[in-house]
């Protein structure tokens, strides 16, 4: 983020404000001091030096240019600046008529004026004119002496000379004559060129001088604070000054700049600073954009803080298929959410992210097996052995626990990214220790339940060397007694973990509920097909009605639980903090 300061009058702070709103980027907060004259003076003296330095700075000289070495005496630079910026918007503004002049006096030829002098001593007049090819009447040759001074651009210019004492007539208006010839106002041209050339060398010899009007600068707006802060409150409104500080993203600068030095705005630009609480504007990709209302529940990440949204994405598309735990379901989300995204625009974001939770509820539940309250091996023909790839009950348990160990010790690993930047390597060690150690729990707990071996130096590695991190590097105390010390205490912490671990069973217990809702659901149905002449047409009432409460109920859980695992167990691993405000820019709402 990029922090403004602004300083407004107050009679243009409305108008300042509408500007603000049609940009729509610009995060604002307002207050008013008082002014008077004096302040005033001040606030327009800094405005002015500020002009002076951004038009010298914006000279740069052309390749192998020479600059002159000029001396001036401090009391004269501002005045020889001023007038030789003055002079530069003289010489554009008579480079530029020059020019337009050149550009109507071309098509008429090079002519002298003692040509013309001499024309109107012989006692005729001239009559000029410029017509179209299209509408020129050769037969206006045969009834005036006409005699065609050019053809350009499809027009031709020509002149017909008439004596003095005849009144004259011609079908078309008679347009001016140039004054100067086509010669003569480029010499012009070139010299007022030379000129500026001239006056820009002058110029950019004296750009060593932007540090002193700078200074000077400086002294004026600590001149104009001092005079503000002594200022009292008691003036009206009319008399008064509204101090402006926004933030916009940085990407955002070029077009500020350009609109606030169009408007002649007095303001500062400077780099946010985390002190400054500036808000927060996110920045995710397609996916893990569609992810940020759900973090946002929570609260957004402080200034200069990590956001987590595109880390805790995936898991929480993932876990929510774990909760709904039934492919027919997450069918359902997915066909749903295409069809809202594609259909109601307003709500594309929404039906995106209900497509993706609708994958995530088809791939998880496929562990499984489960289709609509069923396993999917009862409606498809399979082997035994296609049959035994699909996971048991006592499976899904286990699988949620170790799915959920895995975003634990991930957590971990993106704490020690942040450490290490943040604070440097070896910060990052005990938080290293713990990876290592819990890594090693359950490794060693999964042998014992599973019958397989690992080698003797993974335990040396991971579990001793991760216990001596901990114990020597969960503090930065130069004291070794005091960092054992702290690392005795926060040998606790792995209760925490274990504790963390068993949260992620309700992955499991959500989705099982939901089959077995689903399961009875089917059972009913079918016990209703039994029932004479109406069994059928009941069976498909309660099927649609039994298996949309299912998905219903199991939507609502598949929502909370996960969203509780990542703002509890994963932000907590992470070491999130949090506590940053909303980007909220000003700006208009358009009607549709």
């Amino acid at each position: 983020m990029t922090k403004y300061s602004f300083v407004i009058f107050h009679a243009e702070a409305d108008k300042f404000l509408e500007e603000l709103q049609s940009l729509g980027v610009v995060d604002i907060t307002r207050s008013s001091r008082a002014i008077d004259t004096s302040s005033k003076e001040l606030f327009d003296s800094i405005s002015h030096h500020d002009k002076l330095i951004k038009a010298l700075n914006a000279l740069k000289p052309q390749e192998g240019e020479e600059i002159e070495n000029i001396d001036l005496d401090n009391a004269i630079i501002i005045k020889e600046v001023e007038s030789r910026l003055s002079f530069k918007e003289e010489l554009k503004i008579a480079l530029t008529e020059a020019k337009n002049e050149l550009l109507y006096a071309s098509p008429w030829g090079d002519f002298k004026e003692e040509d013309l002098t001499k024309i109107k001593q012989a006692g005729l007049t001239p009559h000029f004119y410029i017509c179209s090819a299209k509408r020129y009447n050769k037969e206006w040759e045969n009834l005036y002496p006409i005699h065609i001074l050019n053809t350009y651009n499809d027009k031709i210019y020509f002149v017909i000379l008439s004596e003095n004492e005849d009144a004259f007539e011609f079908p078309i208006s008679e347009v001016r004559f140039p004054s100067n010839s086509a010669t003569s106002i480029t010499n012009r041209i070139n010299e007022l060129q030379e000129k500026e050339k001239q006056n820009n060398k002058t110029l950019l010899s004296l750009n060593k001088y932007i540090p002193h009007i700078e200074n000077i600068k400086n002294d004026l707006k600590s001149n104009l604070d001092i005079y503000l802060a002594k200022s009292g409150s008691a003036s009206g409104a009319e008399d008064t000054i509204t101090i402006f500080e926004g933030f916009a993203p940085v990407e955002e600068d070029e077009k500020i700049v350009a609109a606030l030095e169009a408007n002649g705005v007095y303001y500062i630009k400077e780099a946010a600073k985390a002190e400054d609480n500036p808000p927060i504007k996110l920045k995710n990709n397609f996916f893990s954009k569609l992810y940020e209302p759900i973090g946002e529940l929570y609260m957004l990440p402080r200034y200069g803080e990590h956001d987590l949204t595109a880390y805790f994405a995936p898991f929480y598309m993932l876990f929510f298929g774990l909760c709904l735990g039934d492919m027919g379901y997450g069918l359902v989300l997915l066909i749903a959410g295409i069809g809202v995204a594609w259909k109601v625009p307003k709500y594309k974001a929404y039906g995106k992210l209900v497509a993706w939770l609708g994958l995530g509820s088809i791939i998880m539940p496929a562990l499984s097996g489960t289709f609509f309250g069923g396993k999917i091996y009862d409606f498809i023909p399979m082997t035994d052995s296609a049959k035994g790839m699909f996971f048991s009950d006592l499976k899904m348990f286990w699988f949620a626990i170790i799915f959920g160990l895995v975003q634990i010790i991930f957590a971990r690993i993106l704490k020690v990214i942040f450490t290490i930047k943040e604070k440097g390597f070896v910060a990052s060690l005990g938080e290293i220790g713990w990876i290592f150690l819990i890594s090693w729990c359950a490794v060693a707990y999964a042998s014992s339940e599973a019958g397989f071996s690992y080698p003797a130096i993974f335990t040396y590695i991971c579990a001793w060397g991760g216990l001596a991190l901990i114990l020597f590097f969960s503090s930065d105390s130069k004291s070794i007694f005091a960092r054992f010390g702290k690392g005795v205490v926060s040998l606790y912490d792995i209760t925490g973990v274990f504790g963390d671990m068993l949260s992620y069973i309700r992955l499991f217990g959500l989705g099982t509920a939901g089959g077995i809702l689903g399961l009875v659901v089917n059972s009913v149905a079918m016990q209703m097909s039994t029932i004479p002449y109406l069994g059928w047409v009941l069976t498909i009432i309660m099927l649609l009605f039994g298996h949309t409460a299912v998905l219903l109920l199991s939507c609502l859980g598949a929502f909370v639980h996960p969203m509780r695992l990542t703002f509890v167990e994963f932000y907590k691993n992470v070491g999130f903090e949090g506590g940053g405000r909303e980007y909220r820019p000003l700006k208009k709402e358009h009607n549709k």
